[in-house]
């Protein structure tokens, strides 16, 4: 049995700039996001007939590799050239999707490392974070950038960059005081509503002729981002977090709706300096930025919504047990 352990991810600055239709033809992107201290797990277990049995939020067992539903499952197994014989298990501590926190990519990523293990293969974060994007976007053709996969495999703080020359990948580490007073800035709340990101992500990727310049400015906030993080200027954070999503709102019409923009505006007047919704937008989780001594207040405007505590600067996707007979 080998179990996978990999995190899941809030980004920050310069979403949607990793799409390779716009960094391939505008001089490149840049993305600041995070790994944080909630999960996915994959658990592979050999059987002992040759039959797949998959468990999710269904059950599925087939004798081919090809029938399998879930497409990440199958996708992998094919890439890695696992085939017959296994039983795999996906765990979340989150809602299994549309909750804007790279649970899909930080699920690929996972599978991928467990399949490796299994075959008796090492795989770096570089080859999982490639080998996902090639199922995500190149044989699957999801309509998405490439900064989950990367950060799902990397983990920590990052900085990314995107140009069509390849992707560098910078963690971007400050003190561990620095580190604790960061997320004492940070509040993340569920909306109560989840969304399929297929079809904002795909209006957001047809729209890049005409939104060029607002990624662009995108782009510039998640330079800026890096600079102020490393002054260690948090409430400043915060309203460059504000700038990002009044860009973002502007990339497709299902980015925000009315019950979203009560939510925002709610916190800010009870004292949040900017935040966004994370991933695609339409639901899933709201990021707030915020001084400490407001956090209390912003909890008690928020009175409807669950909270989801967290802690940012966390492994990549790692294997936690391997046991063989």
């Amino acid at each position: 049995m080998i179990v996978v352990q990999t995190p899941l991810r809030i980004s920050f600055l310069g979403g949607g700039t990793d799409f390779e239709d716009y960094y391939c033809l505008n001089g490149g992107g840049a993305v600041l996001t995070t790994a944080i201290n909630k999960h996915t797990f994959v658990i592979i277990k050999e059987r002992f007939d040759d039959m797949i049995y998959v468990s999710y939020s269904r059950k599925e067992i087939v004798e081919r590799v090809e029938d399998l539903q879930h497409e990440l499952i199958r996708e992998a197994m094919k890439l890695t050239g696992v085939r017959k014989g296994v039983e795999i298990t996906t765990l979340a501590d989150i809602p299994s999707e549309g909750t804007g926190l790279g649970s899909s990519s930080s699920i690929l990523v996972g599978l991928l490392l467990a399949l490796h293990t299994y075959q008796g293969d090492s795989a770096t974060a570089e080859t999982l974070a490639k080998e996902a994007c090639q199922i995500e976007i190149e044989t699957l053709h999801k309509p998405i950038g490439k900064q989950d996969q990367y950060i799902s495999a990397y983990g920590n703080m990052r900085f990314m960059t995107f140009k069509t020359s390849g992707i560098t990948i910078e963690k971007f580490d400050i003190c561990e005081d620095g580190k604790r007073r960061f997320d004492e800035h940070l509040l993340l709340f569920y909306t109560g509503r989840t969304r399929q990101a297929d079809p904002i992500l795909a209006e957001q990727k047809s729209n890049i002729s005409e939104t060029r310049p607002l990624l662009e400015e995108m782009t510039k906030l998640a330079y800026r981002g890096k600079d102020v993080l490393s002054e260690q200027s948090f409430c400043e954070f915060g309203e460059l977090l504000h700038e990002g999503w009044n860009i973002k709102k502007q990339f497709a019409s299902r980015v925000t709706n009315s019950d979203i923009d009560d939510i925002y505006e709610t916190a800010r007047n009870a004292g949040a300096i900017g935040g966004k919704i994370a991933g695609a937008g339409g639901g899933g989780f709201m990021l707030l930025c915020c001084p400490p001594a407001k956090r209390d207040d912003i909890r008690a405007s928020l009175h409807g919504l669950k909270e989801f505590p967290f802690r940012s600067y966390c492994d990549g996707s790692k294997v936690i047990f391997n046991y063989r007979n």
